[in-house]
Formats: structure tokens, C-alpha cells, sequence
């Protein structure tokens, strides 16, 4: 309720849940004294069988109903739920996550500040260190890198070795670190007949199928266009400037013909989120180790 910038929503907040909880009892207290008539129906008949009788609600089963309207009350009471009321115990979410957090960093937290005191290859040996990490992974990475962390369209695989921002320990604690920002500008401008001849160059550098005819057109539209400024001149990119690398089998966004020509007519950013205020660089630290140890071993090392 902090967020609301009028005074006049609590209130209103405040009364709808009243209206509400004490209506449901008031509207039991009206079935109570309405008038059955046992053993007739009301009219009403549902798959051709199915009748609505006009019997009164079991006396067990309206003060349940009242039960739940009392609970209802006091729960408001001791809890949020009134506007801006916080309660009497004074309850937020923001203070159970605070206290949660303090209590696993009592648990965790020496822990995580021995293994930041060791050298990343290090820490990327242990085996311990390894399963942290991959606890630390699942909770905040794998929503975008996958439990697996192989990725997913638009988000790198991290379990091969190639690296966008370079693969060394520190690269990696950098990116998690500060985040990482990819932008491919939109070349929208050169025409739809050099886009296909380039989207043709492209995927002739990792092996694929394209028409030479196109192929041999890209090849001057690539150096003439300025694709070699971020890429290269053999396209192999650039890890200064998180430029892919061309040349091999790894697709971010896919390797057709049409989403080659997609990401060249409207570019492409991607954005790798800032970690370092978050999770702290103790985490960070372990975070870091065992992604590098998921490139390692991929790579046999």
C-alpha cells in the first residue's frame, strides 16, 4: 500500500473488506431465516434429472460458514489486509523475506565468503563449491539459461564453450557481476535483395546450405555494409564487444534463411541482467565457478 500515492484508496480498501466479510455473515444469517419448504423443488432441473430442492443448509454446515466469517475478521485484524493497516503484529512480505534472507546467510554466508577468499579455478575444482553453485544456478539462472543451463532462443547456452563476452573466470564473474548489454543494429536500410544475399553469406561461414550466387554477393555486402567492423573479416567476432562469432554451429536466435534476414533487417538486443546488488559477489563468486566449471568440462579440460 506504500506505492499508492492518494489517500483516498486505503480507506476504500479498507471498507470493501469489511462490506465483504461482514456481508457473507449477514447473508447467512438471511438464509437462517428464510422460509424452506422441504420436499419441493424450486423449479429448476438440470440434465433432464437434476432438481434443486428447497431445503434449508445443515445448521452443522452454516456455523462453519460463521467460523470462517470470525476467522476472517481476526485475521484482519492481527494481519494486513486493511488499506494501509499493517496489523498488529506489524507483518510484511518484504520483512519475512529480510528474515528468511538473514537467517540462510547465518547458515550459508561463511561459507560463501571462504570460497570468495580462493581463486576462481579453484573454487570451480571443488567438487562442494560445484554443488552450491549449481543450487545458487537453479534458483536464480536457470529461468533464463535453463535447468540445464543449454539456454533457449535468445538466451545463451552456457553448458558448451563459446562465450559471447569471452569464457575466462573473470569474464564470466563480470558478466554476472554488471550484466551485459548485445545490440545488433537494424540494417533495414540496404535493401531486401543484399539482406537475403548476407543472411546467404552468413550461413555459408558455418557450413549451411546457400546459393553461391548469393554467397559470393554477401561476401562484398558483408565488408562493404560494415558487418567486419563488430564480426570481423572472417567473422569470428568479437568477445570485446559480445559480437557472435559466425563461423561456427551456435545460433542464438536460429539459423533459417528468415531469421538470419529478421535479425539483419531489425537487429537484435539482449540484455544480461546486473547481479552484483542482488545475490553479492560472495554468491556471485561461486555463481561464476561453476559456470566456467559447465564450459570446462564440456570442452574436455
Amino acid at each position: 500500500m506504500s506505492d499508492f500515492v492518494s489517500g483516498f484508496w486505503s480507506p476504500y480498501i479498507a471498507l470493501m473488506v469489511l462490506v465483504s466479510v461482514v456481508g457473507c455473515g449477514v447473508f447467512l444469517w438471511l438464509q437462517g431465516r428464510a422460509r424452506h419448504a422441504p420436499g419441493q423443488t424450486m423449479g429448476h432441473v438440470w440434465d433432464e434429472t437434476l432438481e434443486e430442492y428447497n431445503n434449508p443448509m445443515p445448521n452443522w454446515w452454516r456455523w462453519m460458514f460463521y467460523i470462517t466469517v470470525v476467522f476472517g475478521l481476526g485475521y484482519i485484524v492481527v494481519y494486513p489486509g486493511l488499506g494501509s493497516y499493517s496489523g498488529q503484529f506489524g507483518w510484511t512480505s518484504e520483512g519475512e523475506y529480510d528474515k528468511e534472507m538473514a537467517d540462510a546467510d547465518a547458515i550459508y554466508g561463511k561459507i560463501y565468503k571462504a570460497y570468495l577468499k580462493q581463486d576462481l579455478k579453484t573454487v570451480a575444482a571443488s567438487e562442494d563449491a560445484q554443488h552450491l553453485g549449481a543450487h545458487l544456478f537453479l534458483a536464480y539462472c536457470a529461468q533464463c539459461h535453463g535447468s540445464n543451463a543449454k539456454g533457449s532462443k535468445g538466451f545463451p547456452s552456457l553448458a558448451d564453450n563459446d562465450w559471447l563476452f569471452g569464457g575466462t573466470p573473470e569474464n564470466i564473474k563480470e558478466s554476472i557481476l554488471n550484466g551485459r548489454i548485445g545490440v545488433m543494429p537494424p540494417f533495414a536500410q540496404l535493401g531486401a535483395e543484399t539482406v537475403k544475399d548476407l543472411a546467404g553469406y552468413v550461413r555459408s561461414l558455418s557450413g549451411l546450405a546457400a546459393d553461391p550466387l548469393r554467397v559470393q554477393r554477401g561476401r562484398e555486402a558483408f565488408t562493404a555494409s560494415g558487418c567486419i567492423a563488430c564480426h570481423g573479416a572472417d567473422g569470428s567476432g568479437n568477445q570485446a564487444m559480445g559480437a557472435p562469432n559466425l563461423t561456427d554451429k551456435i545460433w542464438l536466435f536460429g539459423s533459417s534463411e528468415a531469421t538470419i534476414m529478421d535479425t539483419i533487417t531489425q537487429g537484435r538486443k539482449s540484455q544480461m541482467p546486473a547481479h552484483k546488488e542482488f545475490l553479492g559477489e560472495a554468491k556471485v563468486h561461486l555463481l561464476a565457478a561453476y559456470v566456467y566449471g559447465l564450459g570446462r568440462a564440456q570442452a574436455g579440460k
